[in-house]
């Protein structure tokens, strides 16, 4: 059974490592190890998008991950959303919207996040990068409009690079910590891609 030791490799190169050695797996188990809780997730969410069961075994600081490569037909069909929905995710890096003032910038970026629930078609996923993870946190005014969309089964997604250089570890209150690999699978793979 193949070992892939992905410790101390940065965000998003445990996921794109592990992309590689599931590509070269034809069927059976790989363990992964990786060295945070991130990366875990990570990899795990990357897995199971790709219709691969994961279990995972915490060693000391390591988290093993058996990822299970089942040879099925049917497999690109599980891990895709329904066909014939469009994909369209907002891509949002800036916990303002606009450029000049700060006060301005923070009403319309609630607003415009407010909007987005009353539309009929919502996007499938919302990405937050750089300061636009800050929407997600604790006392964002915009977190009670994040949390409803969320509920509404649009995906939140937060780079985790950016929540540790914020320092927002523990703080966020809705969405999944996500890597650059992932954020930009999704935006290649969308029908359309909006940034406000």
């Amino acid at each position: 059974m193949p070992v892939i030791d992905c410790r101390g490799l940065a965000c998003p190169e445990p996921v794109v490592v592990t992309k590689q050695a599931l590509d070269e797996l034809k069927e059976g188990e790989m363990i992964v190890i990786v060295d945070n809780a991130s990366s875990c997730n990570n990899v795990e969410r990357f897995a199971q998008s790709q219709g691969c069961p994961v279990e995972i075994k915490q060693e000391g600081q390591d988290f093993h991950l058996r990822i299970q490569k089942i040879q099925s037909e049917d497999k690109g069909k599980v891990a895709k959303p329904n066909e014939k929905t469009k994909r369209v995710v907002v891509y949002i890096n800036s916990h303002l919207l606009g450029c000049g003032d700060e006060v301005l910038g923070s009403f319309l970026m609630k607003s415009f996040l407010k909007t987005l629930l009353d539309l009929d078609t919502k996007p499938s996923r919302l990405i937050l990068v750089n300061s636009g993870v800050q929407l997600a946190a604790e006392n964002s005014k915009a977190l009670e409009s994040l949390q409803s969309l969320s509920e509404k089964g649009v995906e939140i997604v937060c780079c985790g690079t950016c929540i540790d250089f914020y320092e927002l570890k523990g703080k966020m209150k809705t969405g999944v910590v996500s890597n650059m690999y992932d954020i930009i699978q999704s935006m290649v793979e969308a029908d359309r891609v909006i940034k406000p």
